[in-house]
């Protein structure tokens, strides 16, 4: 009894001698994902004391989780939604968008495609119907298959808004839930066209020239290329403590080399 009693002693004062470990959530756009998790590692590499949990699923899981309340920092390659942002304020939720880098989309087909430029009009085309060929657009592949993003997508909304004029997508598209997932789909795909962030361009792809302009970081800084957007982290109102500091961390120079290195555009 008196061994039971010492041992419970000491696994209190264990407990209470140990560094409390400060937990950290982020969700949300599969953009923005390779920045939170490579800034999360070298982050909790820096700081022992706390845990980063990184988790994808769209921009629009990472906003509604925000708004439940079941993540610190939603990731998000668009802007709050109007009615996202209402559910908020009835949650008691201040969603305040931080900048953490800039992207560009980039139109991309398979290695063996003879095609390297687009218009837009022809980009509308085959993802509302009015093209079913490459022969159409001056590609080869024979028919082709249409990769897309499903509608929690960050990406998906913008690329609606700026190539497609938010038409409706062709209904035999195939919708894939991540960035990763469409350049893996496309790369195994001879026929296939999609779309995919700046950082998930590989030689496993190849990236079109849209009006004569390709993705790069000069011609999204620049203005150049159309299809060019802002990446955001959101938190609940104005950051405090470790979300603070983390943030912080995403927008210092060491956080934006970070981004650089995975294929975004750095703020500085």
């Amino acid at each position: 009894m008196k061994l039971s009693k010492i041992f419970f002693a000491l696994c209190v004062a264990l407990f209470f001698a140990s560094p409390a470990v400060l937990a950290l959530t982020i969700k949300g756009s599969t953009t923005v994902l390779p920045i939170a998790q490579a800034c999360a590692e070298v982050y909790m590499d820096d700081n022992p004391g706390v845990n980063i949990s990184v988790q994808g699923g769209g921009s629009g899981v990472g906003i509604a989780s925000l708004i439940d309340g079941t993540c610190d920092i939603a990731d998000a390659s668009r802007s709050i939604k109007d009615k996202e942002l209402d559910k908020a304020v009835s949650n008691g939720r201040e969603p305040k968008a931080h900048v953490v880098a800039m992207d560009g989309i980039a139109v991309i087909v398979h290695p063996s495609n003879s095609i390297s430029a687009m218009k837009k009009s022809e980009i509308k085309a085959i993802y509302t119907g009015g093209i079913s060929m490459w022969s159409s657009a001056g590609g080869s592949g024979g028919k082709i298959v249409v990769i897309s993003r499903d509608s929690a997508s960050g990406t998906f909304e913008t690329f609606n808004n700026l190539a497609l004029d938010k038409a409706k997508v062709r209904p035999d598209a195939l919708l894939e839930a991540s960035n990763q997932a469409v350049a893996m789909t496309v790369a195994r795909t001879p026929g296939a066209i999609g779309y995919v962030g700046l950082g998930y361009v590989s030689s496993k792809v190849k990236a079109v020239s849209v009006n004569g302009v390709m993705p790069s970081k000069e011609t999204v800084l620049s203005g150049k290329y159309m299809l060019a957007r802002p990446l955001f982290m959101y938190t609940d109102g104005k950051p405090t403590g470790v979300v603070k500091d983390f943030i912080d961390f995403v927008l210092s120079s060491q956080g934006q080399k970070i981004a650089e290195e995975n294929g975004y555009i750095g703020l500085k």
